[in-house]
């Protein structure tokens, strides 16, 4: 039977409700907030007063994409989930590797080992520590989600490996995989790579390839059945004006609102209003989704988008098919 995996446990894909698709609800001090002081978002208070405005306009669901050893913290995503009612994804996997100090791990294990840390915080539960060693003890909590990413333009040697691992991890325990696009380019290489390693696309979503304007790279993209996810709706200057509500007015005409989703990947304290910035996290479900309904979107279509999108691809999948369908 297929379902989800919370921080707080695994929910029927149909408890899902209204989903942001990638979000990043605590960053806590770690390298990466070395390197960017404006992702430190680590604060369980704030997140609560943020999570629970969320909630009040509807929303019930964020897919976290903090993956491991830069900045995650499952402890606080739960708390943060018990406090608000919001399901909370949250993810393993590993980042770009600038997120990382010279030397980390993610540079030095083989790509087994990267797919067996993986699959124990899938399978037995996220280390408290966050991989950061020297010693490991598993929580109960859970992750639901891979995470890996790549840079500019192509995958490297490095987050190829990354690649490769997580999908072992997809193939032995049918959680979905999330990925960074950087400036959403690569997105076919993605997808190229994982398929070569036996993911099938539909397991897959394509995070912030809005951010690279061209209609024609974005039905090459769906044409491969993998899903997207836009968040660059709040991001666009006053005199660009919007291309994220171009793409999808021009998809929604072409009948492939089946393979995209929203977020907001607000991983700075600047977009959070608990945190004194703007325009805060009901920004999808107030200002744009009021957007897109003047720009003709029904609310089926903004069902498909929130909710009926994301519990069907964030749900896991049957291990021992994709293990037959390798195989073939």
């Amino acid at each position: 039977m297929s379902f989800i995996r919370t921080v707080l446990g695994d929910i029927p894909p149909q408890q899902l409700g209204v989903c942001y698709a990638h979000e990043h609800i605590i960053i806590d001090p770690s390298y990466t907030t070395e390197r960017y002081p404006d992702f430190c978002i680590d604060s369980v208070q704030n997140a609560v007063s943020e999570l629970t405005d969320f909630f009040r306009v509807g929303g019930r669901a964020m897919i976290d994409s903090m993956p491991c050893d830069c900045g995650r913290n499952v402890l606080k995503l739960a708390e943060i989930s018990q406090c608000t009612g919001v399901h909370i994804v949250c993810p393993t996997g590993i980042h770009l590797k600038k997120y990382y100090p010279e030397g980390h791990w993610s540079s030095r294990l083989s790509v087994e080992k990267l797919a067996d840390l993986f699959i124990a915080d899938i399978e037995q539960g996220i280390d408290k520590f966050d991989y950061g060693g020297p010693v490991c003890e598993r929580t109960k909590h859970r992750a639901g989600v891979l995470k890996i990413a790549s840079g500019l333009n192509y995958v490297n040697d490095f987050e190829r490996r990354i690649f490769e691992a997580a999908a072992k991890a997809h193939l032995q325990t049918g959680a979905p995989i999330l990925t960074h696009t950087e400036q959403g380019t690569a997105a076919l290489q993605q997808v190229e790579i994982l398929q070569k390693h036996g993911v099938q696309p539909r397991h897959v979503v394509l995070s912030h390839t809005d951010r690279k304007v061209d209609l024609k790279y974005h039905q090459k993209i769906l044409a491969t059945g993998v899903n997207v996810e836009y968040d660059s709706a709040f991001r666009w200057k006053a005199d660009q004006g919007n291309p994220t509500l171009d793409l999808i007015m021009s998809i929604a005409s072409e009948g492939r609102l089946g393979q995209v989703m929203l977020g907001m990947d607000a991983a700075r304290r600047s977009y959070w209003k608990s945190y004194g910035g703007h325009p805060g996290l009901t920004y999808l479900l107030q200002d744009f989704s009021d957007t897109l309904r003047s720009a003709g979107l029904q609310e089926s279509d903004l069902e498909t988008i929130f909710l009926s999108n994301p519990r069907r691809v964030y749900a896991f999948s049957n291990p021992s098919e994709s293990h037959t369908l390798r195989e073939l």
